[in-house]
């Protein structure tokens, strides 16, 4: 009688372990980082759906964005004021915000990740 053995062996069963470890721990480190990408991507949404938001004025519509990225615990760091941008063409309003983030990965690797996302607030009139 010939009989055949299953299964993974030890090296294998190492192998898979260290393939399995080295995806969880790169979803360790960047689940945090879009988590709070899609807490600013919530905030535009919101400041978007307020009422007359395109006719305020750009000062404004920034501290009303702020209010909302501490609401949805974007950290102050993150996106510097530099890299929002409030644009008032043709009587549309958009607002835009991008910024890089780099996170510690092994050693000297980081990982870079760009996050870019436009808005339209909608017109100062009527709306």
């Amino acid at each position: 009688m010939k009989q055949s053995q299953r299964g993974l062996t030890l090296i294998g069963f190492v192998v898979v372990l260290c393939v399995v470890g080295f995806f969880a721990y790169c979803a360790m480190k960047l689940v945090p980082v879009y988590s709070e990408y899609m807490g600013v991507v919530k905030s535009m949404e919101q400041l978007a759906k307020e009422p007359g938001i395109g006719s305020r004025d750009v000062s404004e519509i920034r501290a009303t964005l702020g209010l909302k990225f501490n609401v949805q615990y974007v950290d102050d760091t993150t996106i510097p004021p530099a890299n929002i941008q409030v644009k008032k063409t043709g009587g549309a309003t958009s607002v835009r915000v991008f910024y890089d983030k780099r996170v510690k990965f092994i050693s000297n690797i980081d990982l870079l990740v760009s996050f870019d996302k436009t808005v339209n607030l909608g017109t100062g009139a009527g709306e």
